[in-house]
């Protein structure tokens, strides 16, 4: 495929991915009934005003898709990024309609939409950070820590693991891959941020009902975070 016809493919899919909550809508989080075990406020998954950065997401991709199609559609910099990030949003266009049937199916595809997201994430270029990697990096970011409370929910609602004990093993586990991805790209704040902002979700949502161990151990991942962005551009 041509890098010009990657570029409007890659803004068609940024499109579909921005309509599918639209297109397939009422989807509210994992349905309790769809586990063995019935999953109501499990401690691993943000409170509910956290997923409102989807929007800021869906709005990035989309400017950032359109401004390289119309402005750098052939540009050889662009390239290795599209077919990459493609990839994510086509898995992630179908992702809601399984996740409303099948959170089995549907954590394996947000594993894949956060494994080529970050692919893409590291391999996007550094000529026009606002518009080619840091929306990518956004988004690679929230699925990291999605990724995370989506093992959390499937290994509690199956009974693998007791509700609490997933969650503290999918955090810690967000918060190492996350400080890995980010040693790849460590002047891409917008990717430590997403995650960030995921772990403050986590840490709204346990506070009221005392969980001070899921508390302490989302603050710290988030600490350790905010110090690798300052690190980054101290060095800088």
């Amino acid at each position: 495929m041509s890098n010009r016809a990657l570029a409007i493919a890659v803004l068609i899919a940024a499109l579909a991915f921005a309509a599918s909550p639209v297109i397939f809508p009422e989807f509210a989080g994992y349905r309790p009934d769809l586990f063995p075990i019935p999953q109501e406020n499990p401690p691993v998954q943000p409170v509910g005003w956290a997923f409102s950065i989807w929007g800021v997401i869906y709005a990035w991709l989309i400017l950032g898709a359109g401004y390289g199609f119309w402005r750098h559609a052939g540009d050889g910099d662009w390239r290795p990024m599209r077919l990459w990030l493609l990839a994510s949003l086509g898995v992630g266009f179908f992702w809601i309609p399984v996740a409303n049937r099948l959170p089995g199916l549907a954590t394996v595809m947000i594993l894949v939409m956060m494994a080529t997201a970050v692919t893409a994430m590291i391999r996007a270029g550094r000529g026009h950070p606002w518009l080619e990697a840091r929306p990518v990096a956004l988004y690679a970011g929230w699925l990291t820590a999605a990724s995370g409370v989506s093992i959390g929910v499937w290994l509690g609602g199956h009974g693998w693991l007791s509700p609490q004990v997933a969650a503290i093993l999918c955090l810690i586990g967000i918060a190492g891959a996350a400080l890995a991805i980010q040693s790849r790209r460590p002047l891409e704040w917008a990717y430590p941020a997403a995650v960030i902002w995921a772990l403050l979700g986590v840490v709204a949502a346990n506070a009221p009902r005392g969980n001070w161990v899921i508390v302490a151990l989302a603050a710290l991942a988030a600490i350790a975070l905010s110090g690798r962005i300052w690190q980054a551009y101290a060095r800088r």
